[in-house]
């Protein structure tokens, strides 16, 4: 699955550095995440990033977009040029 940011999205700024694929970005209102470079840092670490970060504690997984974690990875070999 991709991650999303909610509404209760603070624009506290710390989520974005730590994003590794560059999937978040600031919004018109919050920031947002594109569902097509989140890999829930699958590839690159063992836990989303944004997520340990957040302050708030507003970055769940889309329910809308459910990928498994092969999918994951097969995405995360795509935007690192690694497939």
């Amino acid at each position: 699955m991709s991650l999303i940011i909610t509404d209760d999205c603070i624009n506290c700024d710390v989520c974005e550095p730590e994003c590794p694929n560059g999937a978040i970005s600031q919004g018109e209102e919050i920031y947002v995440i594109d569902p097509n470079l989140c890999t829930e840092c699958v590839g690159h670490y063992d836990e989303p990033q944004c997520q340990q970060v957040c302050p708030v504690d507003c970055i769940p997984l889309d329910e809308h977009r459910v990928e498994s974690k092969d999918e994951l990875m097969k995405k995360y070999l795509i935007i690192t040029g690694k497939a």
